[in-house]
């Protein structure tokens, strides 16, 4: 078990990377904004385009189709220009996604918007494939997986700010109380592409050392023709499979959260349609004493969801300081199998109440996996994020399938598909040191392991 009082941020070498951890964390809170807007966009294109559920999940397709075609492209330029030239790349093509939107709402086709939303995922790709690995060494080998919560943590204050800024320009009404969404869903994404402009300014003045990871398997001590692929590991190929579904039960809870919010929570009472909390509600057909969450009301609403799932990962990264990372996921994994069994069942504002704590057990789940799939690889890790990268795929597949199902049977039974994969990342997360052939998850490493390309030759 890790010692808690060692620090997390400390080189083999005594120096401190908790200033890089800090510049790095801040790409975190960049895509959590990204994401947390995406996911409140599903409702604006339905009402807007007269889209039904699966077919406004083409946004979530456009989105992780971004991953999946530049996973593979990222991980193969990280390695070439290291850790600080893949962060700018990323930076840039988001950039350049965040000032298309611009024209798109010009153009004003369904389209248009999902190359924007595709261009900035393609960004975001170079961020993950390089921020979640380099997160992992930036200190001890065994917090690894604690840094790379602590990082993902500003990954949920991002996703908590995302559904503010869609529902105040996603949902927008004028004085009439006309929608004027169409006219402002571009003002965000520029806004974004402005700052990581200067991202990209500071990243390119900032000290980004390239540190060498342990090689547990002395991969990178064979010839090209005796090593083993990564494939033949099996705690690597499970966490691919592991991430692919987890994103899948993640990208469709948070993409039809609106949807479940405005036509499964039970009746609320009209008197709370007053105030600054009017825009929330809506009045329902079924009596007129009562009210049903509005569209923009639920994109709020959504932030209370993102802020259980922040709470998350904030409470995982110390529990991960005492606990065994790999036990804690399948932990939390069975318990949202049994949240999600408890949506089905439509029990009202229990069922309600599961739909938020789903959020907070889900939030580990990512980088816990990340950090236990690249474990022990060595200079191979950069290759083998881009293969987890590129598992987000699983954001684009499976929630056209929740909303098949949530269009056949409603949004409750919808809920039946993250059951099933939150069931797998479980059964990963409870058999790793079997996978992996290592005692616990530790993630412990010869001490002093580690170099940085800037110590090692002075060169960065």
């Amino acid at each position: 078990m890790p010692h808690p009082t060692k620090s997390l941020f400390a080189s083999g070498t005594g120096r401190s990377f908790a200033l890089t951890f800090t510049l790095v964390s801040s790409l975190f809170l960049l895509w959590g904004l990204c994401n947390g807007m995406i996911d409140v966009m599903d409702k604006h294109f339905q009402r807007e385009l007269h889209l039904n559920l699966a077919q406004s999940a083409w946004v979530q397709f456009a989105h992780y189709l971004g991953y999946f075609l530049m996973a593979l492209p990222a991980g193969w330029l990280a390695m070439r220009l290291g850790y600080k030239g893949g962060i700018i790349v990323g930076l840039l093509i988001v950039a350049v996604g965040g000032f298309w939107f611009i024209g798109a709402n010009h153009i004003a086709a369904f389209w248009a918007y999902l190359l924007g939303v595709c261009l900035i995922a393609s960004g975001l790709t170079f961020l993950e494939t390089v921020a979640n690995p380099y997160t992992t060494v930036l200190g001890p080998p065994e917090y690894a997986a604690t840094r790379i919560n602590l990082a993902q943590s500003c990954n949920g204050i991002g996703w908590i700010l995302g559904p503010i800024a869609g529902g105040i320009f996603f949902y927008g009404k004028d004085a009439a109380g006309v929608s004027t969404g169409s006219q402002t869903l571009w003002i965000p994404y520029a806004a974004v592409g402005v700052i990581v402009v200067v991202l990209a300014c500071i990243f390119y003045l900032a000290y980004v050392p390239d540190i060498k990871t342990a090689d547990v398997y002395q991969l990178d001590d064979r010839t090209a023709t005796t090593s083993p692929s990564i494939w033949a590991h099996p705690h690597f190929t499970f966490a691919v499979a592991a991430q692919f579904l987890y994103v899948a039960a993640q990208a469709g809870i948070f993409s039809f959260f609106i949807n479940y919010m405005t036509s499964e929570v039970p009746p609320i009472p009209a008197a709370w349609r007053t105030g600054a909390f009017a825009s929330w509600f809506d009045a329902t057909a079924k009596t007129s004493a009562d009210v049903a969450l509005s569209d923009q009301g639920a994109a709020y609403l959504a932030s209370l969801g993102f802020f259980c799932f922040l709470a998350g990962r904030f409470s995982g990264a110390m529990i991960l300081r005492t606990f065994r990372a790999h036990r804690v996921l399948g932990l939390y994994g069975a318990l949202n199998v049994f949240l999600c069994a408890l949506v089905v069942l439509k029990l009202g504002w229990l069922s309600v109440a599961c739909v938020f704590l789903s959020y907070f057990f889900m939030s580990i789940m990512f980088p816990t996996i990340f950090a236990l799939g690249i474990h022990g690889l060595g200079a191979r890790a950069k290759k083998a994020s881009a293969y987890i990268v590129m598992a987000i795929m699983g954001g684009a597949v499976v929630p056209k399938l929740m909303g098949a199902v949530g269009d056949r049977y409603g949004m409750s039974w919808a809920f039946i598909v993250p059951l099933v994969c939150f069931g797998f990342v479980s059964f990963y997360g409870f058999n790793w040191a079997r996978f992996s052939k290592v005692d616990g998850a530790s993630l412990k490493s010869p001490a002093g392991s580690e170099t940085t390309d800037g110590e090692a030759r002075a060169t960065n």
